[in-house]
């Protein structure tokens, strides 16, 4: 089995993997990161987001291996020192969130959308979030919460 070394929310784990382990199984099951959420394994529902390399990528979509050497960043290393970020914040506090089922998925796609366009507008915020399925809302509170926090925090606070 190959050998993988990756930092995950800080960590590095160097853990022996299956070829075809996907990221998501391999941080739910061998590091216990079950925030990061397995929704449709087909990469369609946008669940599993986590950020690699600081960008966010569906980890049903990932192999482990391909993570080797490199940094990811699930919905539990978000917050710092127990401090939410903006985005976890205006989540709360536009009631972003039903079920809560997709919210990680929602948040680090949130999260990597402001982080590389920090003052959006409502079309691109619907446009860059429609690879993100939430089945409870009709996404406005969702919209409302990424547009909130755009407007009261610098981009630099997001990650």
């Amino acid at each position: 089995m190959p050998k993988i070394s990756v930092t995950v929310d800080g960590v590095n784990y160097q853990d022996e993997v299956e070829s075809r382990t996907l990221l998501v199984h391999y941080l739910r099951e061998q590091l216990g990161k079950t925030g990061t959420v397995v929704g449709c394994d087909t990469s369609n529902c946008g669940a599993c987001t986590v950020h690699l390399d600081g960008r966010s990528v569906k980890s049903c979509n990932v192999l482990a291996v391909q993570a080797d050497g490199r940094e990811v960043t699930t919905i539990e290393g978000l917050a710092q020192d127990g401090q939410l970020t903006p985005v976890q914040e205006a989540f709360h506090q536009c009631h972003a969130l039903q079920c809560g089922f997709c919210t990680p998925g929602m948040i680090m796609q949130a999260t990597d959308l402001l982080n590389t366009n920090p003052d959006p507008d409502e079309a691109y915020v619907r446009q860059q979030m429609e690879g993100n399925l939430c089945r409870c809302t009709g996404y406005q509170n969702i919209v409302k919460a990424v547009l909130q926090a755009a407007d009261n925090s610098p981009a630099s606070e997001q990650s």
